[in-house]
């Protein structure tokens, strides 16, 4: 299913995007070393509960999962990447962390991803791979208007990441969002351009480029949900929730301080 919003939806969309760039600035801020990963979880559900809304996540169980989620955001550590499932793990000086929110408020959906590093060492590696990740995101955005195809998209955020030397995985990338998280079209971390769906205005995107340093193998935990880099090699994630307007792409899912 591909949704085309109308305007009092995008205002939603908007409102919830707000939402999950504020959440998820506050967890960066209190994620330190020392904090524990479900002390993290419990603060996005206060967090989500107080604004009203609801995480897309806590009954989410697609096919590739182990059941519901029964969890409010996703906690990856170093060389988790993708749905990391939140449990008893005490971050330390250095770790890479990544949050990946999704929340609904108002029958519109936002979804939004960040890694960073916690403490005070700055690992060049891990540096790398976060800085990535957040060039090509902004070169898919930059890539995103009325007319583009879903193609000039993928190849955008590919050519960042296979000039920087990184493999890319195509088994989970972006895709579209609305009245529920997951939603048509895929878009791939890699592809043609000039290829597949055109963008229309009221379409909205969650473009989300993820990296492994050394590997495009990713391996499941034993939870059914995390999923990790095959080597146990270092990871990032950056993700936006974009609109699709009249002459480009609006990001949604920036924190409040960041849009005056």
């Amino acid at each position: 299913m591909i949704e085309i919003l109308n305007s009092a939806q995008l205002e939603q969309a908007a409102d919830t995007g707000a939402l999950v760039g504020d959440i998820l600035h506050t967890l960066r801020q209190r994620s330190t070393v020392g904090t524990d990963l479900l002390d993290i979880d419990q603060w996005t559900k206060d967090m989500i509960t107080e604004a009203g809304a609801q995480s897309c996540y806590v009954d989410y169980a697609p096919s590739f999962g182990r059941g519901p989620f029964g969890h409010h955001i996703c906690t990856a550590v170093n060389d988790g990447v993708l749905h990391g499932r939140p449990h008893h793990y005490t971050l330390a000086d250095g770790d890479l962390l990544t949050l990946d929110l999704a929340v609904s408020r108002g029958g519109v959906a936002a979804d939004a991803a960040i890694s960073f590093l916690v403490g005070e060492a700055r690992p060049a590696e891990s540096v790398a791979l976060i800085e990535t990740t957040e060039r090509a995101l902004a070169a898919g955005i930059a890539a995103a208007g009325p007319g583009a195809r879903i193609g000039d998209l993928s190849h955008a955020i590919g050519t960042v990441l296979t000039e920087a030397g990184y493999p890319v995985n195509t088994e989970f990338g972006g895709h579209g969002i609305g009245s529920t998280m997951h939603q048509d079209p895929h878009v791939p971390n890699t592809g043609r351009p000039g290829r597949g769906y055109p963008l229309r205005p009221g379409l909205l995107l969650a473009l989300e480029p993820w990296i492994m340093a050394d590997t495009a193998t990713l391996v499941t935990d034993a939870d059914g949900w995390t999923l990790r880099s095959a080597t146990g090699c270092r990871t990032a994630h950056s993700e936006h929730t974009i609109a699709i307007t009249d002459d480009g792409a609006q990001i949604l899912t920036l924190p409040t301080r960041a849009r005056a």
